[in-house]
């Protein structure tokens, strides 16, 4: 996940607003695909990548990346290098020049949290060699609960920066502690939950939602944008992975995105009137909805199905103040 990683990172200090111009540095030349997978992810995120085509020295398209990225005047140089093992000498003497090209202020280490001891290990040798100023930890969206980080601190001394949270470009974040004290312990991940809650849900929104959901007026309307509401906060299976006592559950259960698309389709094929509720959806008319949304009679059925149930859920559900209750206050904490 290194060259996501860059990407992730660039499109996080640019969103932050810690710097206005970011360049991207293509210099994993080991991987025939990585310089355009680079390119790929810079043309979604808009920033720029600096490629040198046909060169085979990783130290020279640093060298010539820095010189762009002063020349016109950017805030940060992220560069890509390619994935080696710390056994491998002769990779690892190539990333020190590297390393002597730029200068860098930082030089993160790249760790899958799934890997758990071999991470260690290899973060400590990468130290050694190169003297990294922190880690980016990856892969924490599954039900791997990070108990490397600890081990990776304390071997190298350096700080954990940043936590990769599941596969989008927006799946990045500052490593909290706590959050990870909570993980490992098993407690889920509520404070980045209320986090991404804050930074994509409307809280107008929500309450309206709410009041709808309570008076039992809950329609296929707000069930979309309940729906996308939840889209924007990440994967399913990332959001899941938050909640105490569901992160070990999830290498048994199967998550797939794709129905959230397939709902929307749904949806947004009925006319004003059904998504309203203002009709019976009959057999006919889940015929037309299930052409319409290029899906099938079964998936229309399955989703009219879930929506009751969903309502039925909802109106039962316990408010804030009791649910964070429940969870022994962590919910707020």
């Amino acid at each position: 996940g290194k060259t996501t990683h860059c990407a992730k990172l660039a499109k996080y200090l640019k969103k932050k607003g810690e710097c206005k111009k970011v360049l991207l540095a293509a210099c994993d030349l080991q991987r025939p695909a990585a310089i355009e997978q680079l390119v790929t992810l810079g043309q979604q995120i808009n920033v720029p990548v600096f490629v040198l085509p046909g060169e085979k020295d990783p130290v020279r398209v640093a060298k010539e990346a820095l010189a762009m990225a002063k020349a016109q005047e950017f805030d940060v140089l992220i560069v890509d290098t390619a994935g080696r093992l710390h056994i491998d000498d002769e990779l690892m003497q190539q990333l020190e020049r590297v390393k002597a090209a730029l200068n860098p202020a930082e030089v993160l280490f790249v760790a899958n949290a799934t890997t758990g001891q071999d991470a260690v290990t290899t973060a400590a040798e990468f130290h050694k060699r190169i003297a990294i100023t922190g880690s980016i930890l990856t892969m924490l969206d599954g039900n791997a609960r990070g108990g490397a980080a600890i081990s990776i601190r304390e071997i190298t001394g350096m700080p954990l920066k940043f936590e990769g949270i599941g596969e989008k470009l927006d799946d990045i974040q500052l490593f909290s502690p706590t959050s990870m004290a909570d993980r490992i312990l098993g407690m889920g991940d509520t404070i980045n939950l209320v986090k991404k809650a804050q930074e994509h849900i409307d809280e107008d929104q929500a309450k309206d939602l709410e009041k709808k959901i309570r008076s039992a007026t809950f329609t296929y309307e707000d069930y979309l944008s309940q729906i996308q509401m939840v889209k924007k906060m990440g994967s399913i299976k990332s959001l899941l992975s938050m909640l105490p006592g569901v992160g070990s559950s999830l290498k048994s259960l199967d998550f797939d995105d794709k129905e959230f698309f397939k709902v929307e389709a749904i949806i947004q094929s009925m006319t004003p009137n059904e998504r309203a509720e203002k009709c019976e959806l009959s057999v006919p008319r889940r015929k037309r909805v299930a052409d319409g949304s290029g899906t099938s009679m079964e998936a229309v059925n399955k989703l009219i199905k879930s929506f009751k149930q969903a309502k039925q859920f909802f109106k039962n559900m316990p408010n804030m103040k009791t649910l964070e209750k429940m969870m022994g206050g962590s919910l707020w904490r």
